[in-house]
């Protein structure tokens, strides 16, 4: 790798897959993971849902912190909708997060998502794309 970051990380993991779309993916010494393609109905996850609960998990625990800078009660709740659209070879993913933060008035809400969304390292990798989109919801 020849990005000097690497060398300073705060934390590294590997993630792999060696058998494919229906099979499993794994942290070495860590969690394994059965996957299996959307389009069936056999047993596992499938990348769609691994995304969403990465982008859901990342989101939350951004606003859990924002929400104890902010002397807030911790309320948000993030919901990601994942949906795999195309045909072949042009396949792709559309992202919504829709984010509830109960607390607090929409306006301030909506502060704290979109301070949200640029500190989240997974929204990060995102941002930018057509494909990815993200709400402050009332209700969901």
């Amino acid at each position: 790798m020849k990005d000097e970051r690497w060398n300073n990380a705060l934390y590294k993991t590997e993630a792999r897959n060696d058998t494919g779309l229906e099979g499993y993916a794994y942290v070495p010494d860590g969690i394994v993971v059965k996957t299996s393609s959307p389009l069936n109905q056999h047993p596992g996850s499938n990348p769609e849902q691994l995304l969403g609960m990465s982008l859901a998990t990342c989101l939350k625990s951004t606003l859990e912190a924002i929400e104890k800078e902010r002397g807030i009660e911790h309320s948000a709740q993030v919901h990601v909708q994942i949906a795999f659209i195309g045909e072949r070879a042009k396949y792709q993913f559309l992202v919504n997060a829709r984010i509830r933060v109960p607390k607090v008035d929409l306006a301030t809400a909506e502060d704290m998502v979109k301070e949200a969304e640029g500190r989240c390292p997974v929204s990060q990798l995102l941002s930018g794309s057509a494909n990815y989109t993200v709400e402050t919801v009332e209700e969901f």
